[in-house]
């Protein structure tokens, strides 16, 4: 069963777009995320990259996620950002922010390990990767 749907984050999306005719979203770097030629630079493999939609442009969205031509620069791309590759959909205009986690076991190359594996040998968990485990259960007395 997957995190957030895409169709969810699709909603989520053209809410926005159609309340203010523009929506910001930010993709992860994975596999599945085409930038045309372009690519990721080195920030935006690590923090992800910030695309602007709306509504005077080309796009679609599908069961698998957008396809557009995006202008970085003056430079067109042909790009497609798989639903489940979008972590951040929002918009500065209704102050309104929509997060979403990627899918366990789908994440990027440079993923954390997963919790209760041991990281392979010689390398470390990073020191933001501590989970502190929280029962809101009442404890019988």
């Amino acid at each position: 069963m997957k995190s957030c749907p895409g169709g969810l984050k699709k909603t989520i999306f053209y809410e926005m777009l159609n309340a203010v005719g523009r929506v910001f979203i930010v993709a992860r770097h994975s596999d599945g995320v085409m930038i045309g030629t372009r690519g990721f630079t080195e920030e935006e493999i690590k923090n992800g990259i910030v695309l602007v939609f709306n509504t005077s442009m080309s796009f679609s969205w599908d069961d698998s996620g957008i396809s557009s031509t995006l202008v970085f620069g003056a430079t067109p791309h042909k790009c497609f950002i798989p639903a489940e590759d979008i972590v951040v959909i929002y918009s500065p205009e209704l102050n309104a922010q929509f997060v979403a986690a990627p899918i366990p076991g789908q994440e990027s190359s440079d993923a954390k390990t997963p919790e209760g594996e041991q990281p392979a040998e010689g390398k470390k968990r990073p020191a933001d990767s501590k989970v502190v485990k929280v029962d809101f259960q009442k404890k019988k007395r």
